[in-house]
This record gives C-alpha cells, structure tokens and sequence, in this order.
C-alpha cells in the first residue's frame, strides 16, 4: 500500500502491540523494552490489559524517548496488529505517515484501508506452523516471532535479544534456542522482504548507564524490606498484589536465618480487606513493622479500622495502588480516583497522613519514610500509588541506600524508662507537639493501659465527658499540624511567574513534557508537585502567588482540587482543573491542550467574548 514515507525519527518514536491475553505476548514485549534499554536508549512501558485471565485483547506501549520523558506519547507510530479482533481500532490509532505491521497469512487487505500509513504484512502463522510443532507451542511462537520481524525494522540489536533469552531461561536452555529461533525467522522475513531499518530505528546511546528498569510495586516492596518490615498481611486485589509477591521474594532471600532457615518475617493473606488492616493493626501494636496493600475497593472497606487506629493512635503503613472505580469500576486501569477517601478515611473528625510518590524511585524512598512517619505520629499512612506506576516499566536511576540509617520508632518507652516514672499517661502531650508517649505491650507493668476505640481521656481511661473528650481531639488536631512540618515537602519550581501547574503522583512526568512544549509555544509557567498532606506552608504560598494555578490530576470529581480548596486559603477562583480520567496514564499533549485553550480564551479580544 503506497505512502508517504516517515521522516527520520530516531530514538523517538512509539511502538504498540496488540495481542491476546494469555498467549505469551507480555515475553516479547518484555525482550523488546529490555534491549532497547540496554542499547542506552530511554524507554518508557505500558501495560493495557483486561482484568479476566485469558481470551480479551490486551496492549503494550513502547516509547523510545532519547529525550528521557517519562510518560505515554498518546500517538502510535508502528502498530504490530496481532489480534483479528481489534483490527479497526488499531489501524485507528496509527499517525499519519506511520506503520501497520500484521500477519499476512491471511490477508486483510479490505479492512487495511489508509492511504497515509504504511502497512507491512509478515505471515507469523505460516512461518512459526512450518517450522514448530503442537498448536500451543506455534502460538507461543508466532508471539515472539514479532519481536524478531521489528528487530529488523526498527534496528534493534540481535545480541542483545540473545543475551537476555539467555538470562530469562538460564535453566531452560532449550527455551533459548526455540525463541531465538522465532525471532530469527522474523528478522530475516523483514530483512528480506522490506527496507531495513525503517526511518523510526534506534541508534545506540549512553543514557541509561546507572539505570534500572523496575515497577513501582517492587520498588515499594524492596522499600518496606529496607524499612525493617516484618508483618505483612493483605487480600489480593489488583493491581496492589503483585506488591505482596515482590516482598515475599525479597523476604524469603534476605528474611531467614541462614543456619535454622527460620522465617524471620510472617505473611498473611487474610479472607478480606477489614481483616488485613486489623492484623496490621494488631501487629503495629505489639511494635511490629506492619503493612498492607490494597486498592481503592480494599480502601473503602478499612475505613473503620483506619479511624481506629487514627483515635488509639496505634501505627499503621497502607499501600493504595489506585485503579478505577466507583465500585468494581476498571481493575486494570488507572486513575487517581481516592485522593478525597485516603485523606479522610473513616467517620468523624478524621484526617490521615498522606504520601503521593510519582514514580518507583519514590515509591522505594517513601515505604521506609512511611514507616517511620506512623511510629513517630502513632497514626496510619498511607501510600498512594496507583496502577501506571504500580505495574508498569519504568527506567529509573538506581536506588541508593544510606546505610547509617536507623529506623524512627518514636516516643516509645522501654522497661527502663517506665521503671523512672511515677505514671505512664498513654494520651498525654508531654512534648506540646501533639504526640503522647507510648509502650508496648508486655514491657512493664506500669505500661498496662486499655486500648478502645470509644471514648477515653488524656490518661488512657473510660469517659464520656465532653472536656475530656474534646481535650483528647483537640491534641490529635496539634499533632496534624506537627505532621505538616514532618511529611515530604511540595516539590517547588517557581520563577515568579504569574501561572503554573499544580499536580500530584504520576502525572509529573506528563507535567514536565508539557511544560516543555508550552515553554517552545512562548508560554512559561511554574510548577509544583504535592507529596504529602497535611499539605506543608510552601503550598499555599506557592499557589497565593500566581493568578491562576491549573490543578492536574487524574480523576473526575477534582479531588485533588477540591483538597487544596479545604485545606488552605486559596480561592477558587484562582484555580482551575485540567482532568483526565479515561483509565489511560495522562499523556502531556492532554495538559498543553488544557492549558493552551485557557491562555486563548484570556487573550481573546472582549468583542469575541460577548455575542
């Protein structure tokens, strides 16, 4: 099919294949980032796939990026169609001037009509059927086969597939040579049959050296091991449990002794959510390292567990991996849709301490901060996630560890340090921070206190008088305001300028890419990232600053807006949301286009505004 052909674009450019799920696709796509990575190439993964187990379409996005962009393209340059089924939308989604790759061993050429693309057909059935046998094996085949064909195409070096075969079935090395065999017929199919490499191609680079690709749920589950975690305890809900796997890998090398092979750490898979928060709970409070995670389902049925631990003032560290909801909502897709539940999580006058990582990186530094921050302020944190930076591949610097550092448990007093006193006072402000002393259970008898979630005095006992009540609550208001100076400070990048973005999570890496591109427009704007809340002084201030601060998030309802309207002095009016909340990681043409529509319609004569 004749067309234009693409100009060069090298190290720039976006892949996406579309298979079924369950037919060993998710292998090849996985080769095909990894070499890209590793030819120092930037690289960027996404997942799109359905939450049954096996039969439904499913993507994967590849952007190469030499300019190192850390979010979704929102275009498709080369689409590898290997799913009948979804023919028309994917050819839909191709730029103009860009590729259709499909298996031609059954020709398509009524439904391939676009005169501004190019389509290449490889016959994946027919090759892997006469060169495999058995029907499982040839389908697995064909699906790696691909790899092979774009290899050629986009200049994707051999050696490098080779090398990571090798290591992926290091014990199964007959595996190794039937997949390169697959890839080797696509490879010399493309070199034989078109014009290798096309202009969308890599060119070896030096820029990912001292990078890792990693997800952020085994970001955060290495975190939480360096943090000391001991207590797991959960119930599987995607896209959190492969948080919960990650640990228990981690946990089993590095969590036994090497002499007994005893299991120094527990895991827990409890029969629901409301029973995972309350063996963390329990666990917290004997003085373990406690930890769940969950979703934004698993979110709303811990709610009264969580004001629990937020009145007994009793640690607690969730994981929230955000996906969509209301209810069931998408499971494998992802928002930021419990910003507003998190925060307020339970009944009554209940705030909880929020951390927002934007990438595994941050979700590996924050799991030992949230740790420390809930035994220092005796109250859950929770850790909002969600599923982009959850499940998907991130190229990320590699960790780095202080190796001095010495976990905050807090004001907790030891057998000692009870003997000395005269009386333990579980809910007394000693400190005029907010925060009382605590013990555990079992250290000493002048320890002993009892734990209820109903009302109780500064001492630790029963009552149901109001001054007493209310000087109790009015302490766990001083101790917010002292987590403020405690929680990760907003990240602030201010030139003075009268607009700017505020946003939260994963969209920083989109809000960086727009800012770019509006920067090239002649439209400069500052920016902040929140990374806690309470939301700490240089919030409000960096916002009371500029005339209009666009909020971007990824939901609805403007959580996040509607969270800096609550909780600080801002007017409305000097804030206005840019939402994107289809289930797809927020790409940056979606924020320039929001942005951009707002400074038209300011610079638009008065005349065209009154008609």
């Amino acid at each position: 099919m004749p067309a234009a052909r693409a100009q060069d674009r090298v190290n720039d450019f976006v892949i996406k294949i579309a298979s079924v799920n369950g037919t060993g696709s998710a292998s090849a796509n996985g080769l095909l980032m990894k070499a890209i990575f590793r030819s120092g190439v930037p690289v960027v993964g996404k997942n799109y796939f359905p939450s049954n187990i096996q039969g439904m379409p499913t993507w994967y996005e590849i952007r190469v990026t030499r300019d190192n962009h850390r979010c979704r393209a929102g275009q498709v340059d080369i689409m590898v169609a290997l799913n009948a089924e979804t023919y028309a939308r994917d050819l839909a989604e191709v730029t103009s001037g860009g590729y259709f790759i499909y298996d031609s061993t059954w020709p398509r050429t009524a439904l391939l009509k676009r005169d501004d693309i190019t389509v290449l057909g490889v016959p994946l059935a027919k090759l892997c059927n006469e060169n495999f046998n058995g029907v499982r094996t040839r389908i697995l085949m064909k699906n790696i086969c691909y790899a092979g064909a774009l290899a050629a195409l986009c200049n994707i070096d051999l050696d490098l597939i080779r090398a990571l075969l090798a290591e992926t079935y290091a014990k199964k090395p007959q595996l190794v040579d039937s997949n390169m065999k697959a890839i080797q017929l696509g490879y010399d199919y493309a070199i034989q049959n078109f014009s290798c490499p096309l202009p969308l191609r890599i060119e070896k680079m030096n820029a990912t050296q001292g990078c890792v690709v990693i997800d952020g749920n085994t970001a955060a589950a290495l975190g939480c091991l360096y943090a000391g975690a001991t207590v797991a305890a959960w119930y599987p809900i995607t896209p959190s449990t492969s948080l919960m796997d990650a640990f228990r890998g981690f946990a089993d090398r590095l969590r036994v002794d090497p002499s007994t092979r005893r299991k120094n750490y527990i895991m827990i898979q409890a029969e629901d959510e409301l029973a995972a928060i309350g063996m963390v709970i329990g666990a917290s409070w004997n003085g373990a390292r406690a930890f769940t995670s969950t979703s934004g389902p698993g979110i709303s049925l811990m709610q009264e567990f969580l004001g629990l631990a937020y009145y007994t003032e009793i640690p607690a560290v969730v994981f929230d991996i955000q996906r969509m909801g209301p209810s069931t909502g998408m499971p494998t897709r992802t928002q930021q849709c419990d910003i507003r539940a998190a925060a307020y999580a339970s009944h009554g006058d209940t705030r909880q301490v929020c951390l927002y990582p934007a990438n595994p990186e941050e979700c590996f530094q924050m799991a030992p901060l949230a740790f420390d921050l809930a035994e220092r302020l005796q109250t859950p944190v929770l850790v909002l996630s969600d599923l982009d930076i959850g499940m998907n591949d991130w190229v990320c610097p590699e960790f780095k560890w202080d190796e001095s550092y010495v976990p905050d448990r807090g004001k907790v007093l030891d057998a000692e340090q009870l003997a000395k006193i005269e009386k333990f006072w579980r809910y007394y402000d000693h400190d005029n921070d907010g925060i009382p002393q605590r013990t555990l259970p079992g250290v000493h008898p002048k320890g002993a206190y009892f734990t209820r979630g109903s009302g109780h005095n500064q001492y630790g006992g029963y009552t149901e008088d109001s001054r007493d009540y209310q000087i109790v609550v009015d302490r766990l208001r001083k101790k917010w305001m002292t987590a403020s100076h405690l929680v990760p400070p907003a990240v602030v990048e201010s030139e003075g300028r009268e607009l700017a973005i505020v946003s939260v999570g994963s969209c920083d890496g989109a809000v960086r890419e727009a800012l770019e591109r509006l920067r090239a427009q002649g439209v400069q704007l500052d920016y902040m990232r929140v990374r806690g809340f309470p939301f700490g002084e240089e919030v409000e201030r960096f916002m009371s600053a500029h005339s209009m601060n666009f909020i971007v998030e990824q939901n609805r309802d403007a959580q996040l807006r509607a969270l800096l309207t609550l909780e600080t002095g801002v007017q409305k009016g000097h804030m206005r949301s840019i939402l994107h909340y289809n289930g797809m990681p927020i790409p940056a043409s979606y924020i320039v286009d929001g942005v951009m529509a707002a400074v038209q319609e300011k610079q638009r004569p008065a005349a065209q505004l009154v008609r």
